[in-house]
């Protein structure tokens, strides 16, 4: 795999997308305010599955080898928040072996149906349960690993192959790309690779280059950076970085500074970052790029600074480009009356509900839930709500009804509904959906939305927390 001066650069019979991997293009930001400073964000997005952890897949399967821990045909086990499963799902195919994956249940729907187009099978487990769980997704993965014969478990987090990759290849980009004028560079930590092999890169060619730490808020790394102490964790979205312990390869000596960024704020940096810069990131690079921005206007002196966008924000459309989950977890604001209104998610008024008309179709009804992952939708004639279509409805139509897709919607709605008003209680709302109905809020006659249970548990989990 490596010669003498340990390049990972893919071998020659292996297949073409490999060699796509690294070399990656750097982005001056131009209309975010950085203060004295120039940033700098390195695209490894632009890897074959979108991530920076295509280098280090590639890197640790042909470690693995080169060392005989992986043979021909041979099962790849590992456990992963989603984008090193990525990588090692595009490498395992591409090189013919099996891949089995431990995630955690917070991963994104697109990272999952991702692996799974690619081929890998994925075990999903608890996201919250600390190491030493049986459950926890590093120690379930190892289990597997010890009960599968004839497989290489990764450990991504405990792999020298990790930091080597960036070592090898992502640091020397960097100096290249940035005329070996480098003062500051900003990472996360999830395996804590990137950071581990930039911190020896940079040690060599650019000492007094810092090291600064985007981390979670909830995570116990930038604590332990700044205070040397592991306090208790906490809970964070941000996907892919972040930790509750300190990886056996993380190598922090050199960090510092550290920021601990709140889900909010690097969610909606990620979201300014592509509408300012054209930049589609996804979660974690919305921490890196907060801690960035922070970094820079801190200074009072000039200093050139890379960080990264760590992923595609295409594999968070679900999550944080979507206002309605923003909405959800209490990330977007928006205007608040008091009363049933702030119940509903999708607000008529605000163009966001999902509706048919009396005239369409049957199956232009089913096409419409079934893309939103709804289970119901308003009939509106004119704005005025006329009536209901639910699964129930339909199935009743055309399977014992005797009716097609081809019918109109007014042939299987429900017109017998019941409304309530935005003063009414919530009581009067669970009474409505334990008696298997739909809660339909209605003011002065037009319709606002309907509420289901998940928006009822939304609403409180918000108030109450």
């Amino acid at each position: 795999m490596a010669s003498a001066s340990h390049s990972f650069a893919p071998q020659i019979d292996n297949p073409a997308i490999l060699s796509l991997i690294g070399r990656t293009p750097l982005l001056e930001i131009t209309r975010f305010d950085t203060g004295v400073c120039q940033l700098f964000i390195k695209l490894e997005t632009q890897n074959p599955t979108g991530s920076i952890k295509d280098r280090m897949a590639l890197v640790m399967v042909e470690a693995a080898e080169q060392h005989g821990d992986l043979k021909p045909g041979g099962t790849i086990i590992e456990a992963t928040a989603g984008n090193t499963g990525l990588g090692l799902a595009l490498v395992a195919a591409a090189k013919g072996y099996h891949l089995l994956l431990v995630i955690p249940d917070k991963m994104s729907q697109e990272k999952i149906l991702h692996l799974r187009a690619l081929g890998a099978k994925t075990v999903i487990t608890r996201s919250d349960v600390a190491k030493g769980h049986p459950e926890y997704y590093q120690d379930l993965a190892a289990t597997i690993a010890q009960e599968t014969p004839g497989s290489f478990y990764v450990n991504q987090f405990g792999n020298e192959a990790n930091p080597l990759a960036h070592e090898e290849t992502t640091g020397p980009e960097i100096w290249d790309q940035m005329e070996h004028r480098v003062d500051a560079v900003v990472v996360g930590v999830g395996s804590s690779g990137t950071l581990t092999g930039l911190s020896r890169f940079f040690a060599r060619v650019a000492p007094n280059c810092e090291m600064v730490l985007a981390d979670p808020a909830g995570s116990v790394l930038a604590d332990y950076v700044r205070e040397g102490t592991m306090n208790k964790p906490g809970s964070w979205l941000v996907e892919g970085i972040g930790e509750d312990f300190i990886p056996p390869i993380a190598d922090l000596s050199r960090v510092r500074k550290a920021y601990n960024i709140s889900d909010r704020e690097s969610f909606h940096a990620a979201r300014e970052l592509l509408r300012k810069e054209g930049v589609f990131a996804g979660s974690s690079s919305g921490t890196l790029f907060a801690a960035a921005l922070n970094y820079c206007r801190e200074q009072i002196t000039p200093k050139r600074v890379v960080t990264f966008a760590c992923d595609s924000g295409n594999k968070y459309l679900s999550k944080m480009y979507n206002d309605i989950w923003m909405t959800d977890q209490g990330f977007l604001d928006r205007e608040m009356f008091g009363d049933l209104r702030d119940v509903v998610s999708r607000r008529y008024q605000d163009g966001t509900v999902v509706s048919v008309g009396p005239s369409d179709t049957l199956l232009t009804a089913f096409n419409r839930m079934r893309i939103a992952d709804i289970s119901q939708v308003p009939v509106l004639d004119r704005d005025q709500l006329i009536g209901i279509l639910d699964e129930s409805d339909l199935l009743t139509r055309v399977q014992n009804g005797g009716g097609t897709f081809r019918d109109e919607v007014r042939t299987a709605m429900t017109n017998r509904v019941e409304t309530l008003e935005p003063s009414d209680s919530l009581d009067a709302v669970r009474c409505i959906l334990d008696s298997g109905k739909v809660a339909i809020v209605v003011e002065h006659g037009q319709f606002v939305g309907l509420i289901t249970r998940i928006d009822l548990l939304n609403y409180l989990r918000r108030r109450i927390s």
